[in-house]
């Protein structure tokens, strides 16, 4: 793949477009007229005289000029000699329309390499794509319709999907669709590198991703960090979330860490938000566009009518959001600007005694904008414009719009049904400052995911690591023994105790130690040993010791004996999965024999920062317990991430060879006491 950092400019934003092929580059040609499009059009075909009234070229090496960018629609293996010449006279991209290349395997994987090495240094967008619409420049390497119109400033969206991207062009929801492409194949150009050339022009102001999947999460990564420094938020449409993890999964990190939680980890890190609906995803990119990112979660809503005002509060319930309530002064001042008959709350039912007043409505508006909401909403649905009349309707929107500019306040339409609020509505709104929704769940699904990003962008950027590819080799799982020695290494605190060879050794041991005691069979393939009946818990003199050491020797190959831990705030499992994409993760949750019962958990892409570590465990259930639930005392905070920073460690420094850990559980004990990791299980490449 072409680097996120090649120039792109020429192919994103070009002054001169060659169409190369028949039906469909006569179809890029009308597109780009109808799209407006001022720059140069050279056509090349050598069966036909004219294209669309363009004389047409024999070939490529008849064009006047190396073309900024050129749409190929011809077959897979012209198209590779197309490459090759336009790459021989320094064009600058191309669009490769044709399929046959690696998504079919056999012979198109080879075309595909030959395809790449034609190229060089040409960047190519496809193959097997539809190409990108620049509304801006009035560009169109599209063979098809679209539904988007010339734009100065908007939202990109990029697709894994050519249907999709004409599906996102024929919305109605009043999106001001900047550009958009479908990016097929990704053979060399993927979508790091569009993100990154994308968050270089300013008249972007936000970009949609319909993910299918990523190849290189580093260069991801990347090119997202540098939106994120641009102040471009970027939201995400991903699919492929239904993978289920593998049932005879090793550990029970593996076994809670699957289903695609590794992407929504990383993702999630990085500051983008997963929208879980095509409508979620175009109503956030509307809310960007207008506002940004929004600063924190507070929301207000205003309705004249009652039950308008109780579907939103009823909306909110399960989200990471507030209507908080208004104070005093707040209640007053709105309270002054409305009937006597009016109870005032957030959300607010301000009824009909102002309806179509516009001063009075202003007046009431910007009474709750000044209380200093993250986002204020207008609950408003437009009747039917071909049966009724809305000039009541829009004397609201307008007196909004004004409150709006008044206080400096963020606000928004919302209607209860997409249909219920116009296009036109939308994008003059849009263009007075007020974002609109369709829909009381799309609006706060943005509203939600616009607070993520915001609150994302408050902390430091993630720090990236490089994370060497998994090697080659055989899969070896460690004893218990074995993989607590090489985690005490890195500084993770074990219990007390020793190996013994025999029930003789065993007891000897436990007289040094002192009671209560735990014996454990020890054996490389031994994991989940408790289901295996493996372990003896609370043993307290010798004779308990002795008899749990012989039944337990023929399980494996030794026996682990170590102090029991008996003041235990509570238990944390921590486990690195590695993830085929992202690489290793780690997962930390509620511990203990009820893990996959709780599923109590975090995953956090590697490294994580102390701060991230201290979130994941605020965030559990058993961050309750942590710190100190109903008088218990509180669990050694610092201890356990002290110990959570030493797993990660270990699992940065054999990255290359590390395919499963667990340490579960950590028992955490009361603050200044320290915790201990009480099992641990390996699993690695020899």
């Amino acid at each position: 793949m072409t680097a996120p950092s090649a120039d792109l400019s020429r192919l994103l934003r070009p002054r001169s477009i060659a169409v190369v092929g028949g039906l469909e580059a006569s179809e890029v040609i009308r597109q780009c007229r109808k799209a407006g499009f001022s720059g140069k059009l050279y056509a090349v075909n050598p069966k036909l005289e004219t294209m669309e009234g363009l004389p047409c070229l024999a070939s490529v090496a008849d064009l006047p000029e190396p073309p900024d960018a050129c749409f190929i629609g011809v077959n897979r293996r012209l198209t590779i000699e197309v490459v090759r010449a336009l790459s021989a006279m320094g064009a600058g991209g191309a669009v490769c329309y044709a399929s046959g290349f690696r998504e079919s395997g056999g012979e198109g994987e080879a075309l595909n390499e030959a395809l790449l090495a034609a190229a060089g240094d040409l960047p190519i967008l496809g193959p097997n794509c539809y190409g990108l619409i620049n509304y801006m420049e009035g560009a169109a390497l599209w063979p098809d319709q679209h539904g988007g119109k010339p734009e100065e400033r908007g939202v990109a969206i990029l697709a894994q999907s050519g249907n999709m991207a004409i599906n996102f062009t024929m919305s109605r929801r009043g999106l001001p669709l900047a550009f958009v492409a479908a990016l097929g194949n990704q053979a060399q150009i993927g979508l790091s590198a569009m993100t990154e050339a994308l968050a270089e022009d300013e008249r972007i102001t936000a970009i949609g991703l319909h993910i299918e999947g990523i190849g290189h999460p580093d260069r991801f990564a990347r090119a997202l960090l540098k939106a994120r420094a641009r102040g471009i938020p970027v939201v995400a449409l991903k699919t492929g979330k239904s993978e289920a993890g593998s049932a005879l999964a090793m550990s029970h990190t593996a076994s809670l860490a699957g289903g695609g939680a590794a992407m929504d980890a990383f993702l999630s890190r990085l500051g983008v938000p997963q929208l879980p609906s095509v409508p979620a995803f175009l109503e956030t990119l509307k809310l960007l566009h207008v506002h940004g990112v929004l600063p924190g979660r507070d929301i207000a809503s205003m309705s004249c009518s009652g039950g308008e005002a109780s579907l939103m509060a009823d909306s909110i319930v399960g989200r990471r959001l507030s209507f908080r309530a208004l104070t005093p002064a707040q209640h007053d001042r709105i309270k002054a600007t409305l009937s006597e008959l009016v109870a005032v709350s957030n959300p607010l039912d301000y009824h009909t005694f102002i309806w179509a007043q516009e001063e009075r409505l202003v007046e009431t508006f910007s009474a709750m904008m000044q209380a200093g909401f993250d986002l204020t909403c207008l609950v408003i649905d437009f009747p039917r414009e071909d049966r009724c009349l809305s000039r009541d309707w829009e004397v609201t929107t307008r007196a909004f719009a004004k409150a709006a500019k008044q206080s400096g306040a963020r606000g928004a339409l919302v209607a209860s049904l997409a249909e219920s609020l116009p296009e036109r509505v939308a994008a003059e709104m849009s263009a007075q400052g007020v974002a609109s929704f369709g829909g009381f769940e799309e609006a706060l699904l943005a509203a939600e995911a616009a607070a993520d990003i915001g609150e994302a962008w408050s902390r430091p950027a993630p720090e990236l690591a490089e994370i060497p590819p998994l090697k080659e080799g055989t899969a070896r799982s460690l004893s218990e023994w074995n993989a607590k020695r090489l985690l005490a290494r890195e500084g993770l605190p074990l219990p007390e105790g020793g190996l013994a060879a025999s029930a003789a050794d065993a007891v000897a041991m436990a007289e040094e130690l002192g009671y209560p005691l735990v014996v454990k069979a020890v054996a490389n393939d031994l994991s989940h040993k408790s289901e295996l009946g493996a372990v003896r818990l609370n043993l307290v003199d010798a004779d308990q010791v002795a008899e749990a050491a012989e039944a337990l020797l023929p399980l494996g190959k030794g026996l682990l004996v170590e102090r029991m831990v008996s003041d235990g705030v509570c238990e944390i499992i921590a486990g690195i999965q590695r993830d085929p994409v992202v690489g290793p993760c780690l997962l930390v949750g509620s511990g203990g024999v009820l893990v996959e019962l709780l599923a109590d958990s975090k995953l956090l892409v590697l490294p994580a920062s102390r701060a991230e570590l201290g979130e994941a465990l605020d965030g559990l259930k058993a961050g309750k317990l942590l710190a100190g639930y109903r008088g218990k005392p509180q669990g050694d905070r610092e201890a356990l991430l002290d110990a959570l920073e030493a797993i990660q460690r270990f699992a940065l420094a054999e990255a290359g060879n590390l395919l499963e850990l667990d340490v579960n559980p950590i028992i955490v004990r009361p603050e200044g006491k320290g915790v201990v990791a009480v099992d641990a299980l390996i699993k690695q490449i020899v």
